[in-house]
């Protein structure tokens, strides 16, 4: 009867979106408490299947906890497969004997934490374009035999010509003499900085920028200078003023949607970087990781200054964060010959197997498809992050699947990545990013890979009402 089911759970009268649990019967940390008193409301008919339940910041507000706890009940509800989140509708009660039906039994749901820590690009799911990236990795098996032997270094001729129309794509015509095919962007990057400076000397990178270039710049024994920034990169004046003072061999610039601010240089600001360049004879090393994501890009260096550029392009960020596959355009063919030398000793050979399924990918559409279901993708992530995250609170680029958050006053980078990881959620501090002073209070939040929007949704709910608040109210020690 209701008046009995309400004397057991002390819960409300009324619908799904009234719901208001009595927590203190079930003694038991409150999370677990509000998926207990959802256990037994949906037990006891008082919640009926498809009855959607109170946001999760309306029943924080009215069981007077924080909306983290809350959110931390509703995950484990999801987990005991007793609620199942809608994009863009809210929190609703399963209907048990389905879940049966489908499964035999009424099992658990297990809920991964989601991970924002690791810049990887969406995964494709619609069927169509999986089922198409199946069909061509299981046609390599046709010629499986060859791929497991040892391979010219920087690919057949059909490799190079597959590359040399993924780098057009992006405005780049160079000679084939100039192009190596490396296994992945760090490698080439390593071998780049071993042939433009010597241990003892100087590189320039942006303040705050990719934390691979540090360890690299460091197995070499370089200096990394750190210039400053704003929302559209490095300002090319300070620049001049380090080439004055520290005499850099090079820079490295990751110049758009730079990981992790998302900035982008104008064209304006990268042909006032070029005559500084120039003018100080510095080597420029462009890192164009996200080089097809952005649908209207700004010329690259490479292209508006071929002979002083060293151009990267890895795949990873595009295609697929284990497809570890870069193309490398050297400034002239003399320079790609110890270029080319360097990374033979190094690592022989690009994989075979990656480079013929990169090769087969670009050659039949299938990359172009995979792009285009990562940029609508990552759209739809962004669109999400800004309808959640307080504006004015972070850095974001419509096509980028990270966002750089500054944190407000109160929040340190590490007490910030500590309430995430309290609640499942992974974000990265500042402090890898940062090349030289004391590093911001900001954070790195990834959008991309394995995860679902909902997964997406309900993780940046939770991470922006702990930027509404206080840090003391979103303490987790006791």
């Amino acid at each position: 009867m209701p008046t009995e089911r309400r004397g057991r759970s002390g819960s409300q009268a009324g619908g799904g979106d009234l719901w208001k649990p009595d927590l203190t019967r079930w003694g038991r940390p409150h999370y677990l408490a509000i998926a207990d008193a959802l256990s037994d409301d949906i037990q006891t008919g008082r919640l009926m299947p498809g009855m959607r339940l109170p946001t999760q910041r309306a029943l924080a507000q009215v069981l007077n906890l924080n909306f983290t706890t809350v959110s931390r009940g509703y995950v484990e509800a999801h987990r005991r497969g007793l609620v199942e989140g809608r994009v863009g509708q809210g929190t609703f009660v399963i209907d048990p004997m389905a879940t049966a039906r489908l499964g035999g039994l009424a099992r658990p749901q297990r809920v991964e934490p989601v991970d924002f820590t690791m810049n990887l690009p969406p995964e494709p799911d619609a069927p169509s374009l999986r089922t198409r990236m199946r069909t061509s990795f299981a046609e390599l098996s046709g010629d499986l035999a060859s791929l497991l032997r040892y391979q010219g270094f920087g690919g057949t001729d059909e490799d190079k010509e597959a590359a040399l129309r993924w780098l057009g794509g992006r405005g780049i015509v160079a000679a084939r003499e100039r192009l190596l095919i490396c296994p992945g962007a760090h490698s080439a990057l390593f071998s780049i900085l071993g042939q433009v400076a010597q241990a003892g000397d100087t590189i320039c990178a942006e303040r705050i920028t990719y934390p691979g270039i540090r360890t690299l710049a460091a197995h070499r024994g370089l200096r990394l200078v750190g210039l400053p920034m704003d929302r559209h990169g490095i300002d090319p004046d300070a620049f001049a003023a380090a080439c004055t003072r520290a005499a850099p061999k090079a820079i490295y610039l990751n110049p758009l949607l730079q990981n992790p601010t998302t900035a982008t240089l104008s064209r304006a600001r990268r042909q006032a970087i070029i005559a500084v360049a120039r003018r100080y004879a510095v080597t420029i090393i462009e890192d164009d990781a996200y080089a097809h994501i952005c649908p209207t890009p700004p010329p690259s260096f490479a292209e508006l200054a071929p002979e002083i550029t060293y151009y990267v392009a890895g795949v990873a960020k595009c295609l697929g964060a284990g497809l570890r596959l870069a193309f490398l355009v050297a400034p002239s063919a003399r320079a790609s010959l110890p270029l080319g030398d360097a990374l033979r000793a190094a690592t022989v050979m690009a994989s075979p197997i990656s480079t013929a399924l990169t090769t087969r990918w670009i050659m039949d559409g299938t990359a172009h498809a995979i792009v285009d279901s990562v940029r609508q993708e990552s759209a739809a992530r962004q669109r999400i992050a800004a309808s959640l995250l307080p504006p004015e609170s972070y850095n974001a680029d419509p096509h980028a699947f990270h966002v750089w958050i500054t944190l407000p006053a109160g929040w340190t980078r590490s007490a910030f990545a500590s309430q995430g990881r309290s609640a499942g959620l992974g974000v990265v501090g500042s402090d890898p990013f940062c090349v030289a002073g004391t590093p911001p209070e900001a954070v790195r939040l990834c959008l991309g890979g394995p995860a679902t929007r909902q997964q997406i949704t309900n993780g940046l709910e939770m991470l922006a009402h702990a930027l509404e608040g206080s840090p003391a109210l979103a303490s987790t020690y006791i």
